[in-house]
């Protein structure tokens, strides 16, 4: 894999590196847009794929933007759906709700205190309970359609803090190859498409057999019910073939292909650092695109 860093380089942490397979939206993120060299070559990538279906140049910098999907959506609008997906799903679920009280420390202030407190709350406008000096209670969620919190004087679930949920039923963890998107791949010759192909469905083989550990948030962590993992090749038609992928054996076999793979295609896993540049995201900014009221500050 191309070892790419872009250097953050802020006053406080100067030495601040983020990798490229750290990024959100990969190849296509606003922080690959902010550089210079890197910006451009990404460019030209994108470029290339819109005009020729040409992965090539892309791959050999950012091949999890193929494997994880792309949308170069500040720059060429090129989209590439994933290779590789995960859900976790859960049956039979009871809604929870969550309600906390946030407890300041404005108790213990004494009135002089809590006079000049609430004359500077009053003078910047803002609430003391934003800054942490005043009590408050969690129940109801900020909505944009403004939810009525009561309905009919019951409490309105839909408003309410999000608690979770009760499985009463299964919950299955399910990870998919899509072998139909990566058909749909090409190099630049019949060679380098198959060099290619093989390349990323090593990256995808290694990433979806991976041990991960399922800790998703705070008090929700799975674990495996079985030894081993099942796993089913979906023709078109016909019956499906099942295979287990979780065996020491199977694992090696995929790593030993992986890097098979990775050496017939040419990685020769560079190690390069990128500057980000700040004026450069401030012209991100100021530029107007047609996704911006999509958008989430």
């Amino acid at each position: 894999m191309p070892q790419i860093e872009i250097n953050l380089g802020n006053k406080d942490d100067p030495d601040r590196k983020v990798s490229i397979l750290e990024l959100a939206h990969r190849a296509g993120d606003a922080v690959v847009r902010s550089t210079d060299e890197l910006a451009a070559e990404i460019d030209s990538a994108f470029k290339e794929l819109l005009r020729t279906h040409n992965a090539l140049p892309l791959a050999k910098l950012a091949p999890t933007s193929l494997v994880y999907g792309a949308w170069d959506s500040r720059g060429t609008q090129v989209k590439r759906p994933r290779l590789i997906r995960s859900i976790i799903r859960a049956e039979d679920v009871e809604v929870l709700h969550s309600a906390s009280q946030y407890n300041s420390v404005w108790k213990l202030l004494d009135d002089d205190q809590k006079k000049v407190l609430t004359d500077e709350k009053k003078k910047q406008g803002v609430k003391l309970s934003v800054k942490g000096f005043n009590d408050v209670p969690s129940v109801f969620r900020k909505t944009n359609d403004k939810l009525s919190k009561f309905i009919s004087g019951h409490v309105n679930d839909e408003a309410r803090v999000l608690g979770g949920i009760i499985a009463r039923g299964p919950i299955t963890r399910q990870v998919t190859i899509n072998l139909i998107a990566l058909q749909s791949i090409r190099g630049d010759s019949e060679q380098s498409t198959q060099q290619l192909k093989r390349y990323l469905l090593g990256l995808a083989l290694v990433a979806a057999t991976a041990e991960t550990e399922l800790y998703l948030r705070e008090g929700c962590l799975l674990r495996c019910a079985d030894e081993t993992d099942v796993w089913e090749a979906v023709v078109r038609r016909g019956e499906s073939q099942y295979f287990s992928l979780s065996a020491d054996q199977a694992l090696a076999q995929i790593n030993t292909y992986a890097k098979q793979a990775a050496t017939s295609f040419g990685v020769k896993q560079p190690e390069k650092t990128y500057q980000f540049n700040i004026k450069k995201a401030k012209e991100l900014l100021a530029k107007k695109e047609e996704t911006d009221s999509d958008a989430t500050e």
